[in-house]
């Protein structure tokens, strides 16, 4: 569950993806009511492609925001840990020309300075080591080059909170067992948000791992926030 750390988490991530991973997408929309793929759409503009750029987005799922990405960007690439989410999502990375290997965020399999921006959506809050996942992406990302990242967050608008949490405790984790066959995964999902940072922590976080100018722009009543920072241009520091 959620209180797990280290390697322990990460295989019980792992599992938990592998064994819902039919079922995600279809699972996004009801709980969302549809508006996870505007999230993704708005993250995905947010990284800011052009022509020309290479892209990576990082615990990539069945691939929707690296498919908005390679809309523009005429190489992108999605890694996952997951094997299962990999090929449940294999039909979209073909149709958008999405290049998709296994591996993990807390050691990218790339060079320094290798993409021009990296994204990750509704991932980091699964990776036991936050500090190193952001390291990591900007890492890969070159100088200049953004990082975003699209996550859950709570809620911090006075009777928007405890409706949310009614919501996300209560009522997800029902619908989720019963549309997956999980109830365990989505039990885990209110607790991951609940142990995860608030977004005013997050932009201090990006901001410790050496990204410049770290905000945010808060979604859906503050329920979800885009963030994003910039590396250091080459030479700044």
């Amino acid at each position: 569950m959620a209180h797990l750390r280290g390697e322990a988490r990460s295989r019980y991530v792992r599992r938990m993806f592998d064994r819902i991973a039919d079922r995600y997408d279809l699972m996004n929309a009801i709980m969302t009511f549809g508006q996870y793929r505007r999230w993704q759409r708005k993250a995905a503009e947010t990284a800011a492609p052009i022509v020309g750029e290479r892209f990576l987005d990082v615990a990539t799922g069945t691939g929707d925001i690296a498919g908005d990405l390679a809309r523009v960007a005429p190489l992108v690439v999605g890694v996952d840990f997951s094997r299962h989410m990999l090929r449940a999502g294999i039909a979209k990375a073909k149709a958008a020309g999405v290049v998709r290997i296994e591996g993990d965020a807390l050691a990218l399999p790339f060079p320094d300075n290798t993409f021009d921006g990296v994204t990750i959506g509704f991932g980091l809050r699964n990776i036991p080591d936050l500090r190193t996942a952001i390291s990591e992406m900007a890492r890969v990302v070159r100088p200049g080059g953004r990082v975003v990242c699209l996550e859950l967050t709570r809620p911090l608008i006075p009777g928007i909170a405890p409706l949310f949490r009614l919501y996300f405790h209560h009522v997800v984790p029902l619908i989720g067992g019963l549309v997956s066959g999980s109830f365990a995964a989505y039990r885990y999902l209110p607790q991951s948000v609940d142990r995860f940072p608030d977004a005013e922590a997050l932009r201090a976080l990006f901001a410790e791992c050496g990204l410049l100018f770290p905000d945010y722009e808060p979604l859906n009543f503050g329920t979800v926030a885009i963030h994003w920072g910039t590396k250091p241009p080459e030479g700044s520091g």
